[in-house]
């Protein structure tokens, strides 16, 4: 038994040391040990590159949804290309204005907003594209108000076809001053040539004179577009032509005869009182002016208003100074206040007021013409420090008395034809949306001493209260809706019953 268990283990010894005189096994023949090791080392690398993989996926995702929020947040709109460019290196791009659609809003739902251009500092200057193919710059003149002159808005014959059609329309007189002074306006507030007079009529501009162009120029609720006497000779005149068109020739005869002493009865040209201007209001909207709708379109751009606030306002307002004219500092628009109706929008209020105001968001001052000496537009307190009323009387001197205390105004710009100028007349609310009276925004005309100076104003009307103003807009395209037959059967009416819209 000894000799055996000896043998067993002197055979085990050689084994062993059989064994580590071999050489080492290849890769593929490892103890089991080491196999098991490497095949961990693959599984924690193949999961490692798993985990990688989905967070990268799930930070895609996110990246997706944040474009898509704020896509459809802040509208299809304002990602595409706009009417308005402005270039401003260092600083954020304007948005395009808002479409029409987006005033479309339920009286609980959510509001919509109004921009606003920014000031940055004062003499800062933005590129603004508002005509393909043209720059101009906008200057910040003020930030308090925040007031923009922009150089070359109009072109000189725009300048001089508004003129026209102003005079064409006839000029009222404004705020009298100092009454009983006697004083004759020697120029007369109409003289254009036939050929004029049919450029200005034919908003087509195809060389025929039509007869709803010529009825487009009987609506009007003040100063005399055409006298019914002139609109009866004028339409008679065309239907005797075959063709239901006036050429410039026929118009000419027609419109010769129309001007003949005791063919019409012309307005009072002179006055007993000193006025302080003389103004008319010209429509904008469809079938007016290709001038005019041009500018109105350069407003939407410019400003980047929704086009329904803007097409819903006033209508232009142009202004002629003579001689002595001027303008005291004056608000273009009221304090909001929720007891006084805007004027604008009191067709949607349901309570009557005894007293409504003038409701406007902004104001774009055209310069229609250049002017010599006087005349210039002041902004007294802009840029102060602080305002109040009471120092608006220093040692006696009103400052809003432009006749004696014009150039003491902070700000002075003078006319320059074809410049605008742009400025809010009221805060924001912090909501995007009119807020409170900018009081700073006082301003006037100082009195003109030589030339003639023409000014237009196109005002955006805004109700502080954006549910009025969505509702405003509900109403008016409802009535519009329901009258879309009336035009064709006012143009089928006589000649002879036309002279009722003057």
């Amino acid at each position: 038994m000894d000799e055996d268990h000896f043998m067993e283990d002197e055979e085990e010894e050689e084994e062993e040391f059989d064994s580590s005189d071999k050489p080492s096994l290849p890769y593929n023949a490892l103890p089991r040990s080491t196999r098991m090791n490497v095949q961990r080392s693959n599984v924690c690398s193949r999961a490692y590159f798993v985990v990688v993989m989905v967070f990268f996926h799930v930070y895609i995702i996110n990246v997706i949804a944040l474009l898509l929020y704020v896509h459809y947040n802040n509208g299809p709109g304002d990602l595409g290309g706009g009417d308005v460019a402005v270039s401003d290196p260092g600083n954020g791009l304007p948005q395009p204005a808002p479409s029409t659609a987006e005033l479309q809003v339920e009286e609980q739902g959510q509001s919509f907003s109004l921009p606003r251009i920014e000031g940055i500092r004062v003499g800062h200057v933005q590129w603004v594209t508002l005509v393909p193919g043209r720059t101009v710059e906008m200057k910040t003149l003020s930030l308090k108000p925040l007031l923009f002159e922009i150089p070359g808005f109009l072109s000189e014959e725009e300048c001089r076809v508004v003129v026209q059609l102003a005079q064409l329309k006839g000029l009222m007189d404004s705020h009298t001053t100092t009454p009983g002074q006697g004083q004759e306006s020697h120029h007369p507030l109409l003289s254009l040539s036939s050929e004029e007079v049919f450029s200005l009529l034919d908003l087509n501009q195809d060389g025929l004179l039509q007869k709803h162009e010529i009825v487009s120029h009987s609506r009007s609720q003040d100063g005399t577009w055409l006298s019914p006497d002139n609109l009866r000779q004028i339409l008679t005149g065309l239907e005797a032509c075959s063709t239901g068109m006036l050429t410039l020739g026929d118009f000419r005869q027609v419109y010769d005869v129309s001007q003949l002493p005791g063919q019409q009865h012309s307005v009072k040209l002179h006055s007993d009182f000193k006025k302080r201007s003389k103004h008319t209001w010209l429509y904008q909207g469809q079938e007016s002016h290709h001038v005019l709708q041009a500018l109105r379109n350069r407003v939407i751009s410019l400003t980047r208003l929704p086009s329904a606030l803007v097409e819903l306002s006033e209508p232009l307002q142009v202004i002629r100074y003579e001689h002595g004219d001027f303008s005291d500092a004056h608000y273009d628009s009221s304090p909001s206040r929720s007891e006084t109706p805007c004027s604008h929008t009191r067709l949607a209020g349901n309570t009557s007021a005894l007293t409504e105001v003038s409701c406007r968001y902004l104001t774009v001052l055209f310069y229609l013409s250049s002017v010599d000496d006087g005349g210039e537009t002041t902004f007294p307190v802009a840029d102060n420090r602080t305002y109040e009323e009471q120092a608006l009387v220093q040692d006696g001197v009103d400052l809003t008395d432009t006749q004696q205390t014009c150039d003491k105004g902070n700000l002075r710009m003078k006319p320059t034809a074809g410049t605008a100028l742009l400025w809010y007349n009221h805060l924001s609310d912090g909501r995007g949306w009119m807020g409170e009276l900018d009081e700073y925004s006082l301003h006037g005309d100082c009195p003109l001493r030589r030339g003639v100076k023409w000014v237009a104003n196109s005002w955006v009307n805004v109700d502080p209260d954006h549910q009025q103003q969505a509702r405003y807009q509900r109403l008016v395209a409802q009535r519009q809706q329901a009258t879309s037959g009336i035009e064709d059967h006012y143009q089928s009416l006589s000649h002879s019953d036309l002279h009722q819209d003057l």
